[in-house]
């Protein structure tokens, strides 16, 4: 994998009055799903957007989410290293990483 599919990915953005959700994926998954027993993942331009966003762009709009959705290795290690995500919290759905951030 090259460095800039590490330092790039989708992001889309969604704000319903106080709450702004994002959704966050590696680039390379973006279009496929992920099953594994009862949990499924569908990592879908309708979610996660079609926009690549840079580390910069990501964290910034994390610095304003309530709600956070990370999906791939590349996601979630960047989710861990902020500190949005506990890596003890990360679901792993057929070999793919998984977190979500809520605040309360």
């Amino acid at each position: 994998m090259s460095e800039e599919s590490k330092e790039m990915m989708y992001l889309k953005t969604y704000e319903s009055g106080k709450e702004i959700l994002i959704a966050v994926c590696d680039c390379d998954l973006l279009g496929k799903r992920f099953e594994e027993g009862p949990l499924h993942v569908d990592v879908c331009a309708d979610f996660f957007g079609n926009v690549k966003s840079t580390l910069e762009e990501i964290e910034r709009s994390l610095s304003n989410a309530t709600i956070a959705n990370f999906v791939g290795k590349n996601a979630v290690d960047f989710a861990i290293k902020l500190g949005y995500v506990d890596s003890e919290n990360v679901l792993i759905i057929d070999g793919v990483p998984c977190a979500q951030m809520v605040l309360m």
